[in-house]
């Protein structure tokens, strides 16, 4: 491609050889295997001169753009400039991560790096590992997963359960104890068909096991189920904040023992 550029450049083969610093032949050459692999004969002699084809100058644009790319790639040398990068970033989150970290983070690249953008994917599990290995994601935000030593892992922040309960329930205004909270029914977000939530693994840490009356895909809507019913939900507590702000479903600690959320 940088032949095909020169000669397009030079129109004549014997300057574009001088300036690529090859042999005639070898550019001869070069430009004999590009007609063969793009089926074009790219460049039409006339006298000295080697007119290109419509094919050519159609090609030529995209070709320079990919050589001003690869020169500039090349030249960088691996310093990260946030204001002058033009990159799109693919982040792998879940619902709970977009809520709480998209915002300050976009807002702080608006500020110091404008050409960055960001992508938001869900990814399975399961598949973490590879999609980064391959380059296919950048970044996951998820609880701490089993992975190999190839992938870092970093805490970036510490979390807590709650309960959220609708605001005229029979239940007590400031404390929800253990056993009120099992005899009532539950609402579980997960995007899983089938298997228990985090709450229920602590839960299940102490022997207890709690009913689950309604398994839904999203915060928000279990947050206005909550709202609606006598059922419990419970989730992180930062999202809780910014998830139940419009439906005033009071808040609760969680009641039974449990690890904070990493």
């Amino acid at each position: 491609l940088l032949i095909l550029d020169t000669i397009y450049r030079e129109g004549n083969i014997t300057r574009a050889s001088q300036q690529l610093h090859l042999t005639q032949p070898a550019v001869s050459h070069a430009l004999g295997r590009l007609r063969d692999h793009l089926g074009d004969p790219l460049f039409t002699r006339q006298g000295t001169q080697m007119v290109p084809t419509p094919y050519t100058r159609n090609l030529i644009g995209p070709v320079r753009q990919a050589l001003q790319l690869l020169e500039r790639t090349l030249a960088d040398d691996s310093a990260f400039d946030p204001r002058a990068t033009r990159r799109t970033f693919h982040l792998g989150l879940r619902d709970v991560f977009e809520a709480t970290v998209l915002p300050p983070l976009i807002a702080r690249l608006q500020e110091i790096a404008p050409e960055i953008d960001i992508a938001s994917v869900r990814i399975d599990r399961r598949d973490v590992e590879a999609e980064l290995s391959a380059g296919a994601l950048d970044l996951v935000l998820d609880v701490p997963l089993a992975v190999s030593d190839r992938i870092r892992q970093t805490r970036i922040s510490r979390d807590r359960l709650v309960v959220l309960a609708r605001n005229d329930n029979t239940l007590p205004q400031d404390t929800l104890d253990l056993d009120t909270y099992l005899a009532r029914g539950h609402v579980l977000v997960s995007s899983r068909r089938k298997g228990p939530g985090l709450e229920d693994l602590e839960l299940g840490r102490e022997g207890l096991r709690r009913r689950i009356a309604l398994r839904c895909q999203h915060y928000f809507a279990a947050c206005r189920v909550v709202s609606q019913t006598d059922l419990l939900l419970t989730m992180p507590e930062q999202y809780a904040q910014i998830a139940n702000r419009q439906f005033a479903n009071r808040i609760h600690p969680f009641p039974a023992p449990a690890q904070a959320l990493d």
